[in-house]
């Protein structure tokens, strides 16, 4: 579904992310996890095109308008003065427009999304009356109606409760099992090895990408833990030139 080829991302010069280079299967289910700076939330911007690459490539086997991206919760603006089923029905921009009437059909999809997230009879609510936990289910249902094929979701279980973290979960794995391929900034580490099978350890370079069994042992924490630690954010700029020497060597 996605390779990256050489991916280096930097804010002023300084990597975020260094030389990245694997690829996710179709299909695949992946836990992106890391210490803090690691360059998980990074990851996902740049596929989604948020953020510019430095250098290097990231070739995708899927079109724009089947990515969907859930952004962490703290960059979502509740203020603006919105229903819970308008904030779903967004989730149907790139097929309905802006323009189109919504059907009794369409109608249907947005109610049955929210009733499996747990939020039948929500639809009036103004978005910024709802709980952390209600507001994530909100945005689980707009990509149930959003219905791609490339899932990137950033610490989505962060800050919500045990009922709601477990009923997200779920919808997870159906999409797992519907082969969608879903990429989740996680940190939770015993939600890592209970509920994904493949896993990125990120510490702004690869420390390991495999089966999560393999990925999340002691040896391979400690390390990215050490290498976070040695992070020195004063260090010498990195050079796009640098790296395509380096990588031609």
């Amino acid at each position: 579904m996605i390779a990256l080829n050489n991916l280096t991302v930097s804010y002023r010069h300084h990597p975020a992310l260094h030389h990245i280079s694997g690829s996710f299967a179709k299909g695949s289910l992946t836990a992106v996890v890391g210490p803090n700076g690691a360059g998980k939330s990074t990851l996902l911007k740049s596929l989604v095109g948020v953020l510019p690459l430095a250098s290097g490539a990231v070739s995708m086997a899927v079109s724009r308008d089947r990515i969907a991206y859930l952004p962490q919760a703290s960059e979502i603006d509740r203020s603006f003065p919105i229903t819970v089923f308008d904030c779903v029905l967004l989730g149907t921009w790139s097929t309905v427009g802006p323009w189109r009437r919504i059907s009794r059909q369409l109608r249907g999809r947005i109610e049955a999304a929210l009733h499996s997230v747990g939020l039948e009879g929500f639809e009036a609510r103004p978005v910024g009356t709802l709980s952390s936990g209600q507001m994530q289910r909100v945005m689980f249902a707009r990509l149930l109606v959003q219905d791609a094929e490339l899932i990137l979701l950033d610490e989505p279980f962060n800050a919500v409760d045990t009922k709601t973290t477990q009923a997200l979960l779920k919808l997870v794995r159906q999409w797992h099992g519907e082969q969608r391929t879903v990429i989740a900034v996680v940190h939770d580490e015993a939600q890592v090895r209970e509920f994904f099978p493949d896993a990125l350890l990120l510490a702004r370079e690869v420390v390991a990408w495999d089966h999560t069994s393999i990925v999340m042992t002691d040896a391979n924490l400690l390390r990215a833990r050490s290498m976070a630690e040695a992070w020195d954010d004063q260090a010498a700029e990195c050079h796009t030139d640098d790296a395509a020497a380096g990588l031609a060597a």
